[in-house]
């Protein structure tokens, strides 16, 4: 690994494997090969994550997306743009958690998974995101009410 944190990250979890299932040493004969087997194969999976994780935030975040389809409605058709250019000017950091909770239907758990971030960031940027989007939607509800 290039990254010393990463490095920690693999070992803490070949560690981890090995500490809760011990018998995967079991019947083997080279030990040190084995370690650095599944610690290549660790290392790898961490790599595919991060590469994955990465596509996903990139596309969310700076990627246009249309949220809604066109409506005959006027009003809900007002409503629409008006949250999609709310939805804009969020910080990349909060749309992409808004949009992952709202639109992809992920629990937090999974959204700071998807994004590298712990589990408290993800919720801060979620509640920060939807405070900013009720402020900026708050003139359009009360001229709808």
């Amino acid at each position: 690994m290039r990254d010393e944190e990463d490095t920690q990250d693999v070992l803490q979890e070949v560690f981890l494997r090995i500490g809760r299932r011990p018998e995967l040493l079991d019947g083997v004969r080279d030990r040190r090969g084995f370690l650095i087997r599944l610690s290549h194969n660790l290392a790898i999976d961490l790599m595919r994550r991060r590469t994955t994780r990465e596509k996903t935030l990139e596309r969310v975040r700076f990627e246009s997306i249309p949220l809604f389809a066109s409506s005959s409605d006027p009003d809900e058709n007002a409503f629409r743009m008006a949250l999609s250019e709310a939805m804009g000017e969020l910080p990349p950091d909060q749309r992409a958690v808004v949009h992952l909770k709202l639109w992809e239907g992920l629990t937090f758990d999974a959204i700071a998974e998807v994004l590298g971030v712990s589990l408290n960031t993800a919720a801060s940027r979620y509640r920060y995101g939807i405070d900013k989007l009720r402020h900026h939607l708050r003139p359009l509800y009360d001229e709808i009410k």
